[in-house]
């Protein structure tokens, strides 16, 4: 190399550092890069997608070219580096020392730092285009990076470890839960929707729907007038219809067929029985996901819960699921253990009989969700008994003034300020409503 000018020897020791700044980038931005959205792109035909999954699927070879090609250009940087210093400044050992330090520095700024910092933040419009070239640099040196990895398989296996293609990589729904609600990729909206359709797995009917004391329906043995005022003033859909008792619940009754038999005259028992369609039960304990896709196949929009014992617990609606996914969108009936009213001071007054999910996706409480499913219970059951009108509580950090107590159950109470997190726009109901509405 004694004839070939500095000029060269320089030019060609930064070709070099491009050359191995290029495999960093490759490899950061190919380790990096997202994998779904790669695989989005082949399949709308983009070519380099295309090259880019291929690749990834084949991680070792992968990794053995890239790594190959890095450690032969940055030897032969070094290598090139201490020939332009020994014309420089001759072989002593401070010359060859700055040298090493030179290339190194060279190497780290030019060749990995910055190369991989880029790669790292552009890793999907990178690896593409990296790809171009990566895919025949494969090919041409497939016998050299097979032989290679004949020797990295082996030691793998002495170690006992297991390639990541091989290990696969399913994951757990808190794990694609957590990526949901921390990605970019979506609207906010939208990420709340997916995580909340994650979550129906983990809720039960019994979670959402709305509790036997608060089902409104229609008593076939009333009296014609009282029938045809109910179904007059009625805020829902479908209503069950009983004999004597609601434990006795014989049908279901949409409103709207009512109007067929509705003239001039009012409407009994017997006109009704002509139209209602019969129960549908559903165990206490059912995932909600379970439950919609019973809905879905049994042509339901309404259910009635039942436990262990066939004992009526509440009822359940399509819309209640529904609006476990995408929050409320129904219409409820004016003061119903859904709605809230909120004073002038931040406290907030609402229903007994309101569920703590209610409470905790709209007000920012956080009450436990393991035992009692309203207010009215975690409230009982903190105390171990009924209290009265005045009695001032503190549950789960929540000081909290029971208003008035009816019919053996707390009705009304004033959450105290603070109340959860600080409040929102005007305040709307969601969760379960207060009855059979379908």
């Amino acid at each position: 190399m004694d004839d070939i000018p500095l000029s060269t020897l320089g030019l060609a020791l930064a070709i070099l550092l491009v050359v191995s700044g290029f495999f960093s980038l490759a490899e950061t931005a190919m380790m990096a890069a997202n994998r779904y959205r790669l695989k989005h792109r082949a399949l709308h035909g983009e070519r380099g997608a295309k090259l880019a999954v291929a690749l990834l699927g084949q991680t070792d070879r992968l990794l053995g070219v890239i790594l190959l090609g890095n450690n032969l250009i940055n030897a032969a940087a070094a290598t090139l580096t201490t020939v332009i210093t020994v014309r420089l400044f001759g072989e002593g050992e401070l010359a060859l020392g700055l040298g090493t330090v030179a290339v190194t520095f060279a190497i780290l700024v030019f060749s990995e730092i910055t190369p991989k910092v880029i790669g790292a933040a552009h890793a999907d419009r990178i690896a593409p285009v990296a790809s171009f070239v990566l895919a025949p640099l494969l090919k041409a040196t497939w016998p050299i990076v097979g032989f290679v990895n004949l020797f990295v398989q082996a030691l793998l296996r002495l170690l006992r470890v297991q390639p990541a293609a091989e290990a696969g990589t399913a994951m757990t729904q808190e794990e694609l839960r957590t990526i949901v609600l921390e990605g970019q990729y979506l609207r906010r909206k939208h990420r709340a929707m997916i995580a909340n359709l994650l979550d129906l797995e983990n809720i039960t009917v019994e979670d959402v729907m709305t509790p036997r004391p608060q089902i409104h329906g229609l008593d076939l043995a009333a009296k014609p007038a009282l029938l045809t005022q109910q179904l007059a003033t009625t805020y829902h859909t479908r209503l069950p219809a009983y004999e004597d008792r609601l434990e006795n619940i014989v049908g279901i009754i949409h409103v709207k067929q009512v109007l067929q038999l509705q003239h001039d005259g009012e409407i009994g028992g017997d006109a009704l029985r002509t139209i209602m369609r019969p129960p549908y039960f559903v165990p206490a304990g059912t995932p909600l996901l379970t439950q919609l896709q019973h809905f879905q196949t049994d042509r339901q929009r309404l259910g009635l819960v039942v436990d262990e014992y066939g004992e009526l617990t509440g009822l359940v609606t399509i819309e209640d699921i529904i609006e476990e996914i995408i929050g409320e969108f129904t219409t409820q009936a004016p003061d119903g253990p859904g709605s809230f009213a909120r004073g002038p001071d931040g406290s907030v007054v609402v229903d007994g009989m309101t569920p703590l999910r209610t409470l905790n996706r709209k007000l920012g409480t956080s009450f436990g969700l393991d035992g009692p499913k309203t207010l009215n219970g975690l409230i009982v059951e903190h105390l171990g008994e009924i209290p009265e009108a005045g009695v001032r509580v503190e549950v789960a950090g929540q000081p909290m003034e029971i208003l008035q107590t009816q019919d053996r159950a707390v009705r009304v109470v004033r959450l105290l300020s603070p109340v959860g997190r600080p409040p929102a726009p005007p305040l709307q109901s969601t969760g379960p409503q207060a009855s059979s509405a379908g």
